[in-house]
Order: C-alpha cells, then sequence, then structure tokens
C-alpha cells in the first residue's frame, strides 16, 4: 500500500504549460522535417548525388541537418513552393475554362434572342417562332436539328 497515486493537483499548472509547449514544438519540429524532405525531393535544381547527400544529412544528423538546409536553401524554398502553387492554379483555371468551353453550342437564352431577332426581321411567322419556343424550351433545339423545325401535331 506505499504506491503512490497521483492526482491531477500533483501536477502544477505550469507544468502542464510545459509540457504543452514541449508536444507543440515537437509537432512543429516533424512538420519542418518533412517539409525540408518534401523539398528535397521536388527540388528540381538538385541533382540526384546533391539529392542523396542532403537527405542522408538529414536523415543521420537531423537536427544540424534541417537546420543546415534551411539556412541554405531556405529563401529559395518558399518560392519553389510559391511557383508549384501558381503552376497548380493556372492548371486548375485551365481545365475551368476548357470545361465550360467543351459545354456545346448556344444557351437557351441565346438561342430564344436569336428566334426573337428572326421574328423581327419577318422571316420567320409567329406560329413558327412558337414551335421553335417550345423545342428550345424542351431542349430539343433548332442547334440539335440542323435548323430544321419539325412539325408538331397540331393543337
Amino acid at each position: 500500500m506505499s504506491a503512490q497515486t497521483y492526482l491531477a493537483y500533483d501536477y502544477p499548472l505550469l507544468s502542464v504549460f510545459w509540457s504543452m509547449l514541449l508536444f507543440f514544438l515537437w509537432i512543429m519540429w516533424f512538420v519542418l522535417l518533412f517539409r525540408v524532405v518534401v523539398d528535397i525531393f521536388r527540388d528540381d535544381d538538385l541533382s540526384g548525388g546533391a539529392k542523396a547527400g542532403w537527405l542522408a544529412f538529414t536523415i543521420l544528423l537531423p537536427f544540424v541537418g534541417v537546420f543546415v538546409y534551411v539556412v541554405a536553401r531556405g529563401k529559395n524554398m518558399g518560392r519553389r513552393e510559391t511557383s508549384r502553387a501558381r503552376a497548380q492554379q493556372e492548371a486548375f483555371d485551365a481545365r475551368i475554362r476548357e470545361a465550360a468551353g467543351a459545354q456545346g453550342g448556344p444557351s437557351s437564352i441565346d438561342e430564344l434572342a436569336k428566334l426573337s431577332e428572326i421574328r423581327a426581321r419577318g422571316d420567320i411567322t409567329d406560329e413558327e417562332f412558337r414551335r421553335a419556343k417550345e423545342l428550345v424550351l424542351t431542349g430539343h433545339g433548332p442547334a440539335e436539328h440542323a435548323g430544321s423545325i419539325p412539325r408538331t401535331s397540331g393543337r
């Protein structure tokens, strides 16, 4: 019965803060280590031997290796990441523009505006305009029927 039991009030508040700080710094150290390793592999300016050397240096002597890498190549680390993010954003924007342009012909609003202009010029009658408008609104517009206005069952 001589075993000590530690209760919450046996661990002072300052020790809790100190433990949290150490845990936070430990996590930040791993984040920095992984960012350095990823940067070593992504850097196109480094040769294979240089990549192997930096990687060995950061793995065998992690604290010294990471800090030397950050001091020696840290400024360009941010530039490389920024240029990579910019290239990814441009590729994404290009893909969106391509997908938006590949949707196909004019929208139904554009087709209705063209039909209205044709009717205003007197090239089609009101009945033809009504039938074409119904086709556009149902999704079977004139673009799909190559300009022919199919006959509808009479009303």
